[in-house]
């Protein structure tokens, strides 16, 4: 008798950049994350006679590992066959990476009538590399380094964001090994924007939030000059825009807006035109809030 494959599938959002990221007086690197309407999904068909998961495509080696640590953590035998489909560009500084994991992660334990709760997640990836908070729905400030939350921070209203890709990719491990020059003041300053954006998330103040953002992404400046910033600062005060996000390790920037603002076409468009004066690719994306955000 012939039992049918055990079959998964699993999904993940990634993010558009951070809302802040910086390190704290006690020298831990953070970030607030920034859910977008972008996702990577994976399906995953166990093989109990195989000895190795084969993924496609063959690049994903890294979720390759994750779906192994998976079966081991699930106590089951053998590999199997993953398969992954993202929408978010790698490189860019929008989680693809970690939403890989993420995804996989889930279609594992899904094939098996399992959901890994947050911790296992972080667990899971822990053991792989860096992560962004991308398991937990919502916005959390995440010990990335650690892969470890620091506090789960809630939703926000539907923003609209617009902006720029400067081009290229940029490589999250070695950038993350790069030393931050940032003094006693600049991490004191991370303290006090950590609590102001809780605060703001908490209360949905989204004017509060695009100043932290803004904030957050004038002083990575120091670590990642990017050349479409003035220009973006200015569009964004012309068209009295939230403020800007910023991928701190990625190449995207871009300005936030409300979705319920009457004059919100006319206000992306001017912003795509000062985009299209510079070199690289107009990108706009949604915030996940809400049913968005379920997985």
């Amino acid at each position: 008798m012939t039992t049918e494959p055990k079959i998964g599938t699993g999904r993940s959002f990634g993010t558009f950049g951070e809302l802040l990221q910086g390190m704290l007086p006690d020298g831990r690197d953070f970030l607030v994350t920034f859910p977008a309407d972008a996702w990577t999904y994976a399906t995953f068909r166990h093989a109990p006679d195989r000895c190795d998961v084969r993924v496609h495509p063959p690049s994903k080696l890294k979720a390759q590992r994750v779906a192994a640590a998976a079966l081991e953590v699930l106590g089951q035998r053998g590999g199997g066959e993953l398969h992954l489909v993202s929408e978010l560009p790698e490189g860019k500084g929008m989680a693809s990476s970690s939403a890989d994991l993420v995804a996989t992660a889930r279609a594992v334990a899904a094939a098996f009538g399992i959901r890994f709760d947050e911790s296992t997640l972080e667990a899971l990836l822990r053991r792989i590399e860096p992560s962004d908070g991308v398991m937990y729905e919502g916005i959390v400030a995440f010990y990335h380094r650690e892969v470890r939350v620091r506090e789960v921070l809630g939703t926000l209203p539907p923003l609209a964001i617009i902006g720029h890709d400067e081009g290229g990719q940029v490589d999250t491990i070695r950038h993350n090994r790069v030393p931050k020059p940032f003094t006693h003041a600049d991490k004191l300053e991370y303290a006090r924007l950590l609590d102001e954006i809780s605060r703001a998330v908490a209360e949905s103040d989204v004017a509060a939030v695009g100043r932290v953002a803004t904030r957050s992404a004038e002083m990575n400046l120091k670590l990642r000059p990017r050349r479409g910033f003035g220009e973006l600062h200015r569009a964004c005060s012309e068209v009295d825009g939230l403020g800007l996000v910023l991928a701190h390790s990625g190449t995207v920037l871009g300005v936030l807006l409300r979705e319920e603002d009457p004059d919100l076409y006319a206000k992306a468009e001017h912003i795509r035109s000062r985009c299209a004066a510079l070199d690289g690719h107009i990108v706009e994306h949604r915030s996940l809030s809400g049913d968005r955000l379920e997985v």
